[in-house]
């Protein structure tokens, strides 16, 4: 890996992780209702490979930072749970991106929605309903799915825009 892939990899970590911690936007990137903004880098994988790394290691710091900051409730764990569907989702991002329906990457952008969907919805129903998980993770999970949903979406219009550009020269 050269200096410019890390430079680009760091960059995208680091911009996940102000998306996330910046006052205003850390209000709703973290807890059982969140839209994380910064989730919309998760579509970077459709063109950048190495950007799977960038967005897991921003993923990671997010929930780091914001579970030792008390922005994060559901602390530490997030750090784990939170990063692996990340990891998970940019993979499978990346490995279906030639998969498409009308022009459009619907399977990699569902790929986001359905892992944060499990992972994080089980995570939130067992911290925030530990008596019934399974419930917890369903209406935890639907409520996570909406915002990946639309932070996805916002990801694909970054991805055409970014696509032509020289920003990530290959």
């Amino acid at each position: 890996m050269n200096v410019k892939k890390m430079t680009n990899i760091a960059m995208i970590a680091a911009v996940y992780t102000v998306l996330c911690l910046i006052p205003g936007l850390s209000a709703i990137a973290f807890g059982q209702v969140q839209i994380r903004i910064a989730e919309a880098l998760t579509m970077l994988p459709l063109i950048y490979h190495p950007s799977i790394y960038g967005v897991t290691l921003g993923c990671f710091l997010s929930n780091l930072i914001g579970a030792m900051t008390g922005v994060n409730p559901t602390g530490y764990l997030d750090a784990a749970v939170g990063t692996v569907a990340t990891l998970l989702a940019a993979i499978c991002t990346y490995a279906l991106r030639n998969k498409r329906i009308k022009g459009i990457p619907v399977a990699s952008m569902a790929m986001p929605v359905i892992f944060n969907f499990f992972f994080v919805g089980f995570e939130l129903g067992m911290l925030f309903m530990p008596a019934d998980p399974v419930r917890g993770m369903i209406i935890n999970g639907t409520y996570v799915a909406v915002g990946e949903t639309i932070a996805v979406i916002l990801g694909y219009l970054l991805v055409r825009a970014l696509k032509n550009s020289k920003v990530f020269d290959r």
